[in-house]
């Protein structure tokens, strides 16, 4: 997991992303480089992070294969974030946890997916959070995580946190 500006940080007073990766995103580069590409989740943190003082906002990854991780880690940061991007991956056509917890924390929130899941298999056309989320973003590898922090720093600017 890659960690910048947490509060208490100097770049505290930043607008704040939590990135949320689901089940299997730890095997990017490897997985499917088909379907999903050569750029590794490493990668992915690495430029979000950079990207993130670029737009000036505190830019947080986090990666779990376990629902119940991922919906503690959206708990805790209640109240401490300005937006959420999140792929749930597999979870985005099961998990009716991930959308409690993403209406409980009260922050904009942004789906993203590095294929587009239409082009896929008829399951994975069904995203439990589709009516929830701000936008969603899909199909173009991990330019997709790109434009959602654009997007987010769209949606939180002149935001401060509580």
């Amino acid at each position: 997991m890659a960690r910048e500006d947490r509060p208490g940080d100097p770049g505290a007073n930043l607008p704040s992303v939590l990135v949320v990766h689901g089940p299997n995103l730890n095997l990017l580069g490897e997985r499917e480089p088909e379907v999903y590409g050569r750029t590794t989740l490493k990668d992915i943190d690495e430029h979000l992070i950079a990207l993130g003082r670029e737009l000036g906002m505190a830019v947080e990854t986090f990666q779990s294969n376990s629902e119940g991780a991922i919906v503690d880690r959206i708990q805790a940061a209640r109240g401490k974030i300005h937006a959420l991007i999140i792929n749930p991956a597999a979870y985005t056509h099961t998990s009716v946890a991930i959308r409690d917890v993403i209406l409980a924390i009260g922050a904009p929130c942004i789906e993203v997916h590095l294929s587009n899941v239409y082009k896929r298999e008829p399951m994975r056309h069904h995203s439990t959070i589709a009516d929830i989320v701000v936008g969603r973003i899909m199909g173009f590898g991990a330019e997709s995580y790109t434009l959602a922090l654009r997007a987010a720093a769209r949606i939180t600017s002149g935001a401060t946190r509580a």
